[in-house]
């Protein structure tokens, strides 16, 4: 086969007559004539790179842009393809076509696309005469597409009022509570130009395991085990009629070793099976619990029954061999929802994952490993795709695979109800065929997911009415999809995976409540949206795949890009600042979710960190009171790792790659080994959680303190924990006992793990608006910050982008009693010394926000 990429010399022009009248002047007369066209690519961003649009990401631009919903556009190139040889099939494909396409090779219609997480091969070997052509591919704008099946298939809800669920393409391309509506356009892959003989290799569908023995299990860390690849290969031949045979040749290297099988495919034969047993496969494990040893995996395609020196076609991928399952049998508390990796159980230290830049085509290799690098430095172990994004792309996987980062993937459908007839029926369906395929060779990827909130959204939020129709019928909303479709799917081609209805989802009978937390999975979104987050310890959820609150991003990312309409300072309510938060009623949410914990500050620098802070301490606290439940409650998957824009939002990086306080918080609160203070049965306990192999053995010293450090009582309790789990140790009430709950708090310590709890909300507590003795010093590549509490100081803080753009500092958010030391390091190229890095806002801590409120409410005297 021989492969040539067309990605150069491509234009792009919008068709005249859709161009609507309110375009602006210069643009409306600019793109009706070629402008230059980067595939892959989308209109927005040539556009962009032309100066022919404003930044859609800046300020107010995002609504600017409305006008370019409703045009029509069209790329085009020259090609010419050489004559083809005798017998030669010459191919034009189509990795990835965004949206709605009519693909044209010199007035000759190839065919059409309504689907961007298809790809696409068109034969052109009727046209391979050597005759230069135009290429020509037409966009017509998926707005009016979109809405016309609405008007066909009848409406259903979703929860932004636009026709996402009548197209096959990004659901969030349509906006989302933290991204914006712009409805991309483009070809948004790989384009090339095959040229193959006799027959090529179609897919290739590897399932590959490991045998766990009779105890079910490997022991931990286990490196290698006896493993087996069964590769299901499909073809395609150019004239099936008078088809010879065909030798499939497969071949894993794995720890410098090769192991060979071969098949024959018979005359007219478009399928073969081969089976490879690997004796003493490398096991491939998640981050923190063993290696990630990969092996490769080959299938070349020969002509005829003896191998002939070059093959016709040639497949190959990294594998790793593992064994997946997910343990949801009953149990005395309801169902269970635990991965099990090669037979061990995991608790899921996850996040939500959104796509990494809303203009897809822009999100690299580079940026992708540097994200995944910021969760697994945050202690994350698994990844979940969420279903209005995109499959994403080998790169992710890829990256997951090498680093140990489990991979749960939804099914493309988000949040609304979804027509069951065609042509949607039929894209979905083949869409879930390919990716299937695509994705199965990665050992990350663990489960497929029918959906997120499908389910619970039909059975809550008031769907039901909505589809009735007067004839007493009632729309098809999706449910086919989630409990049919997709479980036969992946069973058919990917049966050693696990699959789920939705997120969230209930296993076995359809009786119990889809959102029910005793249950398989649990969505939390009454915190955040109507309760406090102290609500997180009123349930105990089998696995809680999705809750989190809101936090604006880094300071500097929210100045480089939003500002305000008046160019005067910022606030919570400016006009363009409200741009970018995208929540329902998202500024009230934030300021009822501050009051009873560090109060509402009027300033709005001080209402930035209070919300951002707020923001780490609900998650937090959610994460620690789940762990704390271990096995019982088997994970925890936030929402969300990621910003695709400058926004207020639910993530723990913004779009600029900073973190935020959030994402400390996640790597505390997902730490291998944590302690945190819980309540059980009414009185306070510690909880010792130990997520390594190794035995966790001490002595737990526990002091109450007042927040100058003066010891009012204290205990020590024996520490053992076990691999891989939970110790509560009950406290006295001695130590639980606040004289002064306003003055006072709990330490608690084990070799290097501490944790320091307070009676009282930060915004009750008593707390010294100055507690730290400071000092700065300038060191290679940065600077060294030193404190030194003199009383207790609640979530010490260094905002590293506050010194300069490329900061970054090593540690954040202590809580640090009286005579606790502790040093941040930052690293910058800058040599800045006029920032202070000692006060704020470049140094923060709770205790001045709540100061500062107390001394606003207290009169004068």
């Amino acid at each position: 086969m021989r492969t040539d990429s067309i990605h150069d010399a491509w234009t792009v022009t919008a068709l005249p007559a859709t161009v609507p009248p309110d375009a602006p002047a210069p643009a409306r007369d600019t793109i009706i004539r070629p402008v230059p066209a980067q595939v892959p690519g989308s209109v927005h961003t040539d556009l962009l790179a032309a100066g022919i649009i404003p930044d859609p990401y800046l300020d107010a631009n995002e609504s600017a842009l409305r006008w370019m919903f409703g045009v029509d556009w069209r790329y085009q190139r020259p090609l010419t393809l050489t004559p083809a040889d005798s017998g030669e099939r010459v191919d034009l494909v189509f990795d990835g076509l965004d949206t709605v396409a009519t693909i044209a090779l010199g007035g000759t219609e190839l065919g059409r696309t309504v689907n961007m997480h298809r790809s696409y091969r068109f034969d052109a070997t009727f046209l391979a005469d050597g005759t230069e052509r135009d290429l020509v591919v037409d966009f017509t704008s998926v707005t009016k597409y979109a809405s016309a099946q609405r008007d066909r298939s009848g409406d259903r809800p979703n929860p932004y009022g636009t026709p996402f669920q009548f197209v096959r393409k990004m659901a969030c391309s349509f906006g989302w509570d933290w991204g914006p509506d712009l409805r991309t356009a483009g070809i948004w892959k790989g384009v090339r130009v095959e040229r193959w003989r006799t027959a090529r290799i179609a897919q290739v569908r590897p399932s590959v395991t490991v045998d766990l023995g009779p105890e079910g299990t490997l022991p931990p860390g286990s490196d290698t085990a006896p493993g087996k690849v069964v590769a299901q290969i499909e073809l395609e031949r150019t004239d099936i009629a008078r088809s010879a045979p065909l030798t499939v040749v497969v071949e894993v290297t794995a720890s410098g070793r090769t192991h060979r099988a071969t098949a024959i495919v018979a005359p007219g034969e478009l399928c073969a099976e081969v089976v490879l047993d690997v004796p003493d496969a490398p096991v491939w494990w998640p981050t923190t619990y063993g290696a990630q040893p990969l092996a490769d995996l080959t299938v070349r395609l020969y002509d005829g029954r003896l191998q002939a020196l070059q093959p016709l076609d040639r497949w190959t991928r990294a594998i790793g061999f593992r064994s997946i399952a997910v343990d949801m049998s009953e149990d005395e508390f309801g169902e269970a929802f635990t991965i099990l990796v090669n037979g061990r159980s995991i608790f899921v230290k996850g996040v939500n994952w959104i796509p990494d830049d809303h203009f897809v085509t822009r999100i690299t290799r580079d940026q992708l490993d540097r994200r995944l690098d910021q969760a697994v430095a945050a202690n994350v172990n698994l990844v979940r795709i969420w279903g209005g994004g995109i499959y994403e792309s080998e790169d992710f996987y890829s990256l997951c695979n090498e680093k140990g980062m489990l991979v749960w993937q939804d099914f493309l459908l988000a949040c609304a109800a979804y027509p069951e007839d065609e042509p949607l029926r039929g894209e979905i369906e083949a869409e879930a065929r390919e990716n299937i395929v695509r994705l199965m060779p990665h050992p990350s990827l663990v489960l497929w997911n029918g959906g997120n909130e499908n389910l619970w959204g039909h059975e809550d939020w008031g769907w039901k009415d909505r589809l009735q129709q007067p004839d007493s019928t009632s729309l098809t909303w999706g449910e086919y999809y989630a409990r049919d479709l997709f479980p036969r799917l992946v069973r058919e081609l990917d049966p050693t995976r696990p699959y789920c209805d939705n997120s969230p989802y209930t296993p076995g009978s359809t009786n119990y409540h889809p959102n029910d937390p005793d249950r398989g999975t649990h969505h939390q979104w009454e915190v955040w949206n109507r309760v406090d987050y102290t609500i997180y310890r009123s349930e105990i959820p089998r696995f809680c795949s999705e809750f989190g609150f809101q936090g604006p991003p880094a300071w500097r990312t929210l100045t480089d890009w939003v500002h305000p309409a008046d160019r005067g300072p910022l606030t919570k309510d400016d006009p363009v600042f409200l741009v970018h938060q995208k929540a329902d009623d998202g500024n009230g949410k934030l300021d009822r979710g501050l009051t009873p914990h560090l109060g509402v500050p009027e300033d709005f620098t001080d209402w930035h960190w209070a919300t951002q802070l707020n923001q780490a301490r609900a998650v937090a606290y959610g994460i620690e009171h789940y762990r704390s439940w271990w096995p019982r409650t088997a994970g925890s998957i936030v929402w969300q790792l990621n910003d695709c824009w400058p926004v207020t939002s639910w993530a723990a990086i913004d779009s600029e790659e900073r973190p935020k306080p959030l994402w400390f918080a996640l790597r505390d609160a997902y730490a291998p080994r944590l302690l945190t203070v819980v309540e059980r049965h009414g009185a306070l306990s510690v909880a010792v959680v130990n997520d390594t192999d190794e035995r966790l053995v001490g002595t737990l010293l526990v002091n109450r303190q007042t927040f100058d450090g003066a010891v009012l009582a204290e205990t020590a309790l024996a520490v053992a924990v076990e691999a891989r789990s939970v110790q509560l140790l009950a406290l006295p009430g001695a130590v639980t006992s606040a004289v002064d709950e306003r003055r006072e708090a709990l330490v608690a310590t084990v070799d290097d793990l501490s944790v320091v709890h307070l009676f009282v909300e930060p915004i009750q507590a008593e707390l010294d608006p100055t507690p730290l003795d400071v000092e700065a010093f300038r060191i290679a590549g940065g600077y060294r910050v030193d404190v030194t509490a003199r009383s207790l100081a609640v979530a010490v803080h260094l905002n590293a982008d506050r010194i300069a753009s490329d900061a970054t500092v090593d540690q954040g958010l202590l809580n640090l009693p009286a005579g606790a030391t502790a040093s941040f390091v930052v690293s910058t190229a800058s040599t800045d010394e006029l920032v202070d890095l000692t006060t704020p806002p470049v140094l923060r801590i709770a205790n001045q926000l709540v100061a500062t409120l107390t001394a606003q409410r207290t009169p004068a005297l």
